[in-house]
């Protein structure tokens, strides 16, 4: 049984300033479905036939549908369909968040591949690209999991908030249902002109993870503009594309309007580049797709010998993942031969899962979502890997309900820093996409006060991705110093996610290195290059020989604590990076929050 359809995407074409295309759908019309190669084309064809008869149609065109365009492109066999497109009269307004009503979503995720695995393949690629087989191939594998609670429309909702903007679309098809959130454009074709139309490509090739402060995303972005391996990536992809758009070119028309531009997302930041063209007379649907299909920033350069390649690395069909998910529509009225121009605007669908009800499951909804990279010669294993573990975040940022938290001290009906613990839960807000109202969140905190004019109190202050907020009070116990420190074990690997810059309710990476021994207060945590962060509930300080109070700055990967930002802003500490290896040189140390202000501590000395 088909669902509700839901599309909202720019339109590039039309300019920065153009509304976006945010439209529901109900029940098709008509219902196309290619699950064979020969059936893809006819598909397209009726598609756009209908376009011009001023029908809306939504749907999506599996990977494996490659062959129908060229037998060379050698893929998996196909688990669904290879292409699957609803028609609609018109678009019904776009629903309001109150009518979306139920528990938020929850994933649990498994990723299908290994470190080993993966530093296998990887090398298998480079010895291609050494060989001269090819200069750049995408290598990609399946996140696996299993909706737990919640649905389609909740975990969309999700998704949405986690990467917005860009292409999104959740087309319920009955047996599957396809929730893409891509940031990335496939193309956007206008055919409205009699002498030719108009076509966009926008490949996205080049990735660096967001900063830890506006000083460091700023470095990222730089660097992702300049790094010779992000550029050549980019490069050798829109020279791809040039080459495929001209395919269906008038002659001299393929343009690069804009290399190396750099768009910022929520977790990294992504290279673009613009690929223009005019397009010829008479050019159909099914043209543009058996030029452009797969996209070149989704298999590599050139194209026959990357996808040959990705089919033996690669264990299992890539579905929807990888493929074209869009709108195809009438550009405007019917004109003299009672016919409309045709608009088209398809996403790569990356940032997409999709959701199929497992037969062998008792009828659990299974769950998958790509995640990959584009590897070239002198890309390094650990660098691929730590950007794979930035792409996968939008995903897990989706998949687990959690809400904003800020923890403060009240002290006989008196919050000492309320207006810092405020500000920070209105920034991880904006960054979450959750809603805020800074003077309902005051209010709330007010009520709470007078409820607890006596006594000290430990209040956790929690803000619902609605903009509801909630205050909870608990008996705070004095602390004796100084408290116990103890050295994590092995490297926090969580130390640069968005779930350690900010404050929420998602506690697990830290709740895997919290103290089980008897007498310790905290753990102190360090990041995969051996640099002290933080600890699981509270920022750190430590003396140096030279008497000198130091405290890690923001870019080794900690929660920026409001009792940190005051010790700073007192000149009590300053900023400075410290290893493990450093250890044995510290003279002191002391744990910080705003909560139970600054403790002497003193570390334990590690287990032999």
């Amino acid at each position: 049984m088909m669902g509700i359809a839901l599309i909202d995407f720019a339109q590039p074409l039309q300019g920065p300033a153009a509304p976006r295309l945010r439209h529901a759908f109900g029940a098709p019309r008509r219902v196309w479905v290619a699950r064979t190669p020969a059936e893809v084309r006819p598909v397209l064809e009726a598609v756009h036939a209908a376009a011009q008869q001023g029908r809306w149609c939504l749907g999506y065109v599996r990977y494996e549908a490659a062959a129908a365009f060229d037998p060379a492109l050698r893929t998996h066999a196909a688990g669904g369909p290879l292409a699957w497109f609803a028609e609609h009269d018109a678009p019904a307004p776009w629903p309001e968040a109150a009518d979306r009503s139920g528990p938020p979503a929850q994933v649990a995720w498994t990723p299908a591949l290994t470190r080993a695995q993966f530093d296998g393949a990887l090398q298998r690629m480079q010895a291609a690209i050494r060989a001269g087989e090819l200069y750049q191939i995408n290598f990609t594998a399946p996140l696996h999991g299993v909706l737990q609670q919640g649905d389609g429309a909740a975990l969309f909702a999700a998704l949405q908030r986690a990467q917005p903007g860009g292409y999104a679309a959740h087309i319920d098809a009955g047996g599957e249902q396809v929730l893409s959130v891509s940031p990335e454009l496939f193309f956007d074709w206008r055919d409205d002109d009699p002498a030719g139309g108009h076509i966009l490509a926008r490949p996205m090739k080049g990735t660096a993870p967001r900063g830890a402060t506006p000083a460091q995303d700023a470095a990222h972005a730089e660097h992702l503009r300049t790094a010779p391996k992000e550029r050549a990536e980019n490069v050798m992809i829109v020279d791809l594309l040039r080459n495929d758009l001209s395919r269906i070119a008038l002659p001299h028309t393929v343009q690069v309007p804009a290399l190396f531009h750099t768009e910022p997302l929520p977790t990294v930041w992504q290279m673009t580049s613009d690929v223009t063209a005019r397009t010829r007379p008479g050019t159909t649907l099914a043209d543009v797709f058996a030029a452009l299909f797969p996209c070149g920033s989704v298999t590599g350069a050139p194209k026959v010998r990357a996808m040959q390649l990705i089919r033996e690395l690669e264990a299992a069909p890539r579905g929807v993942y990888c493929g074209a998910v869009g709108v195809v529509r009438p550009a405007g009225p019917p004109g003299a031969q009672g016919r409309c121009a045709v608009a088209a605007t398809f996403n790569v669908p990356i940032r997409t899962v999709v959701l199929r009800t497992a037969a062998d499951r008792n009828g659990a909804v299974a769950a998958t979502c790509g995640i990959g990279s584009g590897i070239t010669a002198d890309a390094g294993a650990q660098a691929e890997w730590l950007e794979w573990r930035h792409k996968r975040a939008f995903v897990e940022r989706a998949s687990m309900p959690f809400e904003i938290l800020e923890t403060l001290g009240l002290h006989e009906g008196k919050f000492p820093h309320a207006d810092l613990h405020v500000r920070r839960m209105g920034e991880a807000a904006a960054h979450f996409g959750y809603a805020f109202n800074a003077h309902a969140v005051r209010q709330e905190l007010q009520v709470t006060a007078l409820r607890h004019l006596r006594g000290h109190w430990r209040v956790r202050l929690l803000l619902a991705p609605d903009g509801s907020a909630r205050a909870e009070a608990f008996a705070l116990q004095p602390t004796a110093e100084p408290v116990r420190l103890q050295l994590a074990a092995q490297p926090f690997e969580a130390a640069h996610s968005e779930f350690v810059r900010y404050k929420t309710t998602r506690r697990e990476h830290y709740a895997a290195f919290a103290p089980t021994t008897p007498g310790v207060f905290d753990t102190v945590l360090w990041n995969p290059a051996g640099e002290i962060t933080e600890g699981t509930f509270g920022n750190l300080a430590a003396q140096l020989q030279d008497g000198r109070w130091i405290t890690p700055p923001l870019s080794c990967g900690l929660l920026p604590g409001v009792g940190r930002a005051l010790a700073l802003s007192e000149g009590r500490v300053t900023e400075a990076v410290l290893r493990v290896d450093d250890l044995p040189s510290v003279r002191g140390w002391a744990f910080i929050n705003s909560l139970r202000g600054w403790l002497a501590a003193e570390l334990q000395p590690a287990a032999p």
